[in-house]
């Protein structure tokens, strides 16, 4: 008889936790069964495992083999599990060393032949295992990755066979190193001076970026509207390596491998309008990450805003305020980050158009059309543009536009002072912080709230002015908001204007 213990993780939405893999080899008929909440997925390890071990050059252990995954009240699945089973038998059936498991944490997914697959939640794992000291065996594509992690002791192998042969001392233990950075994909990016025109979009796009504000860009067909969007990565500054490290995690819990080129490039994620709300936001029967998390630290872009379903948008309104996402299920909870800037583009009307001969809806029509985005909702932009037709001759000309890297420039400058006055940007901060880090004079504040009544505007859209006020005043280096600056952000309200119009 023979009892192993082997250290591993299952992933519970972000979080790996701690799961022991105890197998135990006993006389009797020859058997082989698992046992603590395993999926469907987890079940079918025993051929898995089976080939593997016999493909590596072992003989499969003709016993009764008992694998119990505890702690048993923690659901488990993934492939992620092969390769801890298969060491735990080959441990208990004296094949390997039992002494070296005490320092080390398995994950791979095992192929028949024995080769290590990669399993999602790699980073995950290396976090988890890193923060209790243990080293991370696991495959060559998800050690590359893992390695990253600060402070992550990590062991690559290619098969069992080789990893059984390290265990036994016949080849030599290598800690896997974090390859170095590539050069970034950054600057592959879509420029800003390819972009004729629109210098009021490409102000409202510079202040979104400045801030992390939440930007609607409102125009007809062909004005460039999805164009602008689209370059909004290539002015926002290089992620930090703890941001960066959280991007990567959550790509990897989502079997998505972020490429080392853009390691430190904010994501930018671009959903059709006929995504479900499960898809935009996360969930299912096993919890996974949506869009907004998957956007974390970077910019989700919603095309064609009214098209999708009221309800699907309703549901970001929560995650925009509070920068996360809870999935509740009858046997589990689970949190996902979600810092996300939202960048929405839309035509006025069902017809693309709201004024001009090619006008073909009534105003009817047209509050019908912008009925579909709920008031609330629209209270959660900072920014609304206009993006309109460019003038006649126009398209002909040469660009000659700011490049992107200009931009990126005042960008950045505007956001160190915003980290060094607050420790956070303008568009987290909350109305007590805005009293504190940007205070308004007395004139200043009453000729606020004068603008915000006669425009009918709800109190978030007064703080979410001042917070706009405050970005403008950063890029322009001042240490205080001038009236001018209150001018600026209460000019960028279009979508107010339109609604104004039309019920008039």
């Amino acid at each position: 008889m023979g009892l192993a213990i082997v250290r591993t993780c299952a992933l519970l939405g972000m979080e790996a936790l701690d799961v022991t893999v105890e197998v135990h080899l006993a006389n009797g008929l020859p058997a082989f069964n698992i046992v603590g909440l395993p999926e469907t997925s987890v079940k079918e390890a025993k051929d898995r495992v089976r080939s593997a071990i016999l493909n590596s050059g072992f003989s499969f252990p003709a016993k009764r083999i008992t694998v119990n995954l505890a702690p048993a009240d923690v659901p488990k699945s993934g492939g992620r599990f092969d390769l801890p089973i298969a060491i735990g038998i080959l441990a208990a059936a004296a094949e390997v060393p039992l002494a070296c498991l005490d320092e080390m944490a398995f994950c791979g997914e095992l192929a028949l032949s024995g080769a290590i697959r990669p399993v999602s939640g790699a980073i995950a794992t290396a976090l988890s295992m890193s923060e209790q000291g243990f080293t991370l065996v696991t495959g060559e594509q998800d050690a590359q990755a893992a390695a990253r992690v600060p402070d992550s002791k990590v062991h690559a192998s290619a098969s069992l066979q080789a990893l059984s042969a390290t265990l036994n001392g016949q080849q030599a233990f290598v800690l896997q190193m974090a390859s170095p950075e590539e050069p970034s994909q950054a600057n592959n990016l879509l420029d800003m001076s390819e972009v004729q025109g629109q210098h009021l979009a490409k102000r409202a796009l510079e202040l979104a970026a400045a801030g992390a504000h939440n930007l609607l860009m409102l125009g007809p067909p062909g004005t460039g509207k999805t164009m602008l969007a689209n370059r909004l990565p290539g002015i926002l500054p290089r992620l930090t390596e703890q941001q960066a490290i959280e991007v990567a995690a959550i790509a990897s819990v989502s079997s998505q491998q972020r490429e080392l080129g853009q390691w430190y490039v904010p994501p930018f994620r671009s959903p059709h309008h006929s995504a479900s709300m499960v898809a935009l936001v996360g969930g299912g029967s096993n919890p996974r990450p949506g869009e907004i998390t998957l956007a974390h630290q970077g910019v989700l872009f919603l095309d064609e805003l009214p098209e999708f379903s009221r309800a699907t948008l309703d549901a970001l309104r929560q995650p925009l305020e509070s920068g996360e996402v809870h999935i509740s299920r009858a046997a589990l909870q689970v949190r996902f980050p979600a810092q996300f800037q939202l960048i929405a583009a839309m035509n006025p009307s069902p017809c693309g158009y709201y004024q001009g001969q090619q006008l073909r809806s009534n105003p009817d029509q047209i509050l019908k059309y912008l009925g579909k985005l709920s008031g609330p909702f629209l209270d959660r932009f900072d920014l609304s543009v206009e993006v309109t037709a460019l003038p006649q001759g126009t398209l002909s000309k040469h660009a000659t536009g700011e490049s992107s890297e200009q931009i990126k420039q005042r960008v950045s400058r505007a956001r160190q002072l915003q980290m060094c006055r607050a420790g956070k940007l303008n568009s987290q901060l909350s109305g007590k912080e805005l009293h504190r880090d940007a205070e308004l004079n007395p004139a200043n504040s009453e000729f606020l709230e004068q603008s915000i009544s006669q425009l009918g505007l709800s109190a978030r859209a007064f703080h979410r002015v001042w917070r706009l006020a405050r970005t403008i005043a950063d890029l322009k280096q001042q240490a205080d908001i001038q009236r001018q600056d209150l001018v600026e952000a209460l000019s960028y309200r279009a979508m107010d204007r339109l609604l104004h119009r039309l019920s008039n």
